[in-house]
Formats: C-alpha cells, sequence, structure tokens
C-alpha cells in the first residue's frame, strides 16, 4: 500500500470510528466536506494544518492519524 493509499484508509477510519460521516466531520472541524471526500478517496492530500485540525480533534497524534503508527 503507498503513502496516499495508507493516508486515505487511516482518514476515513478515524472518521469512521468517530461515528461521523463525512458531512458532520466537516461541521466540527471547519473543513470542506468535499476536501474530506477527495482524502478519502486519495485524489488529494490534506495541508499540514488540516492533518492538525484532524489530530486534535480526534486527540491522537499525527503519526497515528497519517497511519504512521498503528491504531
Amino acid at each position: 500500500m503507498n503513502f496516499h493509499e495508507k493516508l486515505a484508509a487511516s482518514l476515513k477510519y478515524w472518521r469512521e470510528t468517530a461515528n461521523l460521516t463525512q458531512l458532520a466531520l466537516s461541521h466540527k472541524t471547519g473543513i470542506n466536506q468535499c476536501m474530506i471526500s477527495r482524502w478519502e478517496a486519495g485524489a488529494n492530500l490534506p495541508s499540514i494544518r488540516d492533518l492538525v485540525t484532524l489530530a486534535d480533534f480526534y486527540r491522537i497524534s499525527l503519526d497515528e492519524l497519517v497511519g504512521r503508527e498503528e491504531y
């Protein structure tokens, strides 16, 4: 699995673990729902600012969020 695929899977995993739809996550974080969808599809990469926002929201490390550490 390449980095894009691993990141996409990890982002989806954390969102689903929080029992959130993409739209609900968008409302809670202020991140555009279309961008969340594109990240989870592996079409785009999030900015470091968005990754920090998500890691803080989930209360996990950036390494966990991007799939460098096992969840």
